[in-house]
């Protein structure tokens, strides 16, 4: 009886530790206006690195600007390697190390890009303003 409590209690600590973990706001989650964002030779170069999930999690971008998606790994090897991003008909698995650039056409204001990892789990979004 008192071993069952105390691992209730011990399961208690430990679940309400993930949550706290879990709800604690991630100051990666939107980079700065334009910081993983550039213009090269005309076209709009976004960066996102994935490891372990996408960071940032929340891009603005110009609408209406020819873009490249670059996606830097570095040493990579969980799911957030195999990126599907369903707007533009995108799936492939990214090297462990390197840049990954995926061409995207000019997009409307107003639309939102996703980009997830093969299991769901990790995601990031584009905002084309």
């Amino acid at each position: 009886m008192k071993a069952t409590v105390i691992a209730i209690i011990f399961a208690g600590f430990l679940i309400g530790g993930a949550v706290l973990l879990s709800s604690k706001p991630d100051s990666n989650t939107s980079a700065e206006p334009g910081k993983n964002v550039s213009i090269v030779d005309g076209k709009q170069v976004i960066t996102i690195d994935a490891k372990g999930g996408y960071l940032p999690k929340i891009t603005e971008a110009k609408a209406g600007v020819p873009t490249i998606l670059r996606v830097a790994t570095a040493g990579t090897f969980d799911c957030s390697s195999a990126l599907t991003i369903p707007a533009i008909g995108y799936m492939g698995n990214l090297p462990p190390s390197g840049m990954t650039d995926i061409e995207v056409l000019e997009q409307k204001p107003g639309t939102i890009m996703q980009g997830l990892c093969a299991m769901g789990m990790y995601n990031f979004k584009i905002v084309f303003n």
